[in-house]
């Protein structure tokens, strides 16, 4: 009697496990930083659904946002190196074009008014893809403290590569002190 109660106590305890931590560990969104609004300097998303987060070599991320001849630019860069040494790059910026807190900007072509993204891949030659009126994003700025130089946001995009890939930048997310 003793050796059927535990068995029971052992299968029940076997089958009312779930595997809900395993998968929430394979999600690669876990392994972006998390998105903070304090100046944290974090940077990350999902490049083609793998992480992208940025590191090693000179300047690895950055952020700039200043008012110059009449109008304000937002400059956000994360840089990494892949697996086969290639320099490999996300960059956010405006356009003559200022932001505010709370607000969503399309990520569109590099003309004066606009938001805009690039994916940017660095070999043998530099390759800029840009997002544009067919391949577009969007940017939300989810604070924007201009007395302690603090930027944070979210972003994903599309852009499409010489070859006619479409590349998804997806769950973005960054929490920056910028200069101005």
């Amino acid at each position: 009697m003793k050796y059927l109660f535990l068995t029971l106590v052992l299968l029940t305890g076997i089958t009312a496990c779930n595997n809900d931590d395993d998968k929430a560990a394979q999600d690669p969104v876990n392994l972006l930083p998390a998105a903070t609004q304090t100046g944290e300097n974090t940077f990350g998303c999902l490049l083609d659904g793998e992480v992208f987060l940025p590191s090693g070599g000179i300047n690895p991320l950055d952020c700039v946002y200043q008012y110059v001849d009449g109008g304000y630019y937002l400059g956000l860069q994360g840089n990494k190196r892949n697996s086969d040494g290639d320099l490999v790059g996300i960059s956010i910026g405006t356009n003559e074009l200022q932001i505010f807190q709370n607000e969503t900007y399309q990520l569109l072509e590099n003309r004066s008014g606009n938001a805009l993204a690039i994916y940017s891949f660095y070999s043998n030659s530099i390759n800029n893809y840009y997002t544009s009126q067919t391949h577009t994003g969007e940017l939300t700025i989810t604070k924007l403290d201009t007395e302690n130089q603090i930027v944070s946001g979210t972003f994903w995009f599309d852009v499409q590569d010489n070859q006619g890939v479409v590349h998804q930048i997806r769950e973005g997310r960054f929490d920056m002190q910028y200069t101005k």
